[in-house]
């Protein structure tokens, strides 16, 4: 996570590579494969991105239509879903 906040794995986004190397959004947190767990903000969900994390986390390159299925996901997310002060913590 980008802003390491402490999380039950349902308040988190996982992202997942498959064995065969395809990369998506696994909404069951289940999937087999590498998995990145991100918070559901929408500012760490940009941030896992833009700092390179997610990729890292990946062992690959982040492609763009998954950067905007998270640019997506991160549009739906509202500030009031988010609790907690700007890095998670209250």
């Amino acid at each position: 996570m980008v802003c390491r906040t402490a999380r039950p794995k349902g308040e988190l986004l996982r992202v997942v590579r498959s064995p065969d190397g395809v990369l998506r959004i696994d909404p069951s947190g289940r999937a087999n494969g590498r998995g990145a767990y991100v918070c559901r903000t929408g500012g760490c969900l940009l941030d896992a991105d833009r700092r390179g994390g997610l990729a890292r986390a990946l062992g690959t390159p982040v492609p763009a239509w998954l950067r905007e299925e998270l640019g997506a996901a991160a549009a739906t997310i509202t500030d009031s879903d988010d609790q907690g002060g700007p890095d998670g913590k209250e």
